[in-house]
């Protein structure tokens, strides 16, 4: 099923795999954002290498006999993958020794190709053709005000709320922040004894993110509803055999994967009003 993989052509047996794919799973739970909020798409395998992009009016028209969507554009998967090396000494000393297997170098292969993957679902990959939910063009864009100070967040976030109802796009509204907004929030409110970010976390029922891979000062409003926009995964994150040089090991985390924004319209992005 997986033998694309090269795993059962290496010389590493199965407890060093299992071992392998803890680590890169838990790093994946751990580090990936985008997927904590957009609905999922798949797998749908491995071989699958385009999906369908349909805007919110789309049509079929006959034409000569040839009948075809219109509104509809396909987007090719991208490959994203991320290289490492084990060294053969340090395999054999886990494997005769009983020392812990160091997985050091896969930890930081799957952190990387974690934050690509968010990378892409906020900003997309312009040479690929992806849009991602800030580059996407038809996106509600707000100003905002300073959010260190008053109750600036609570009400542009709650107009950011009403923009998206006006809209029609109805749903689990949630909000994205960078790491310093994120900060910024964490401060009691005069008068009601509560911090903004918990006020906010009670007007999203929970729903508020922040990730490092977006650039400061940057924040998103979104329903993020399977109608509106989701993340199509053709092969899910996995870890692959590449080579064996010199005895030591080189695997390839791999995935495809590609965000798929059908109503652009679903998203508000706060623009710095200073």
């Amino acid at each position: 099923m997986d033998d694309f993989l090269g795993r059962s052509a290496s010389p590493l047996d199965e407890e060093f795999w299992s071992a392998l794919d803890r680590t890169v799973v838990e790093t994946a739970k751990g580090l990936l954002t985008a997927r904590r909020f957009l609905p999922l798409c798949g797998p749908l395998g491995a071989g699958v290498q385009v999906a369908p992009v349909d805007r919110p009016v789309r049509t079929e028209r006959t034409e000569d006999g040839f009948t075809f969507a219109e509104g509809r554009t396909y987007v090719e998967l991208p490959q994203l993958t991320e290289d490492f090396w084990i060294l053969w000494r340090d395999v054999e000393a886990a494997k005769r020794e009983g020392l812990p297997l160091d997985l050091h170098a896969a930890h930081m292969a799957a952190q990387a190709l974690c934050r690509r993957e968010d990378r892409m679902g906020f900003y997309g990959v312009k040479r690929l053709g992806v849009e991602g939910l800030l580059s996407v063009g038809g996106t509600n864009v707000l100003d905002r005000g300073d959010w260190s100070a008053g109750e600036s967040a609570f009400t542009d976030i709650a107009a950011g709320m009403a923009v998206l109802q006006q809209k029609g796009r109805i749903g689990r509204i949630t909000l994205v922040l960078s790491q310093d907004l994120f900060v910024q929030l964490h401060r009691i409110q005069p008068g009601t004894g509560l911090t903004e970010i918990e006020r906010i976390r009670s007007l999203l029922e929970g729903r508020l993110f922040q990730t490092p891979v977006l650039q400061p000062g940057t924040a998103l409003l979104l329903c993020p509803q399977p109608q509106y926009m989701d993340l199509v995964v053709g092969q899910d994150i996995r870890t692959a055999y590449a080579e064996q040089l010199d005895l030591n090991h080189r695997f390839r985390i791999l995935e495809t994967a590609c965000p798929r924004i059908k109503s652009p319209d679903a998203v508000v992005v706060y623009r710095s009003a200073q």
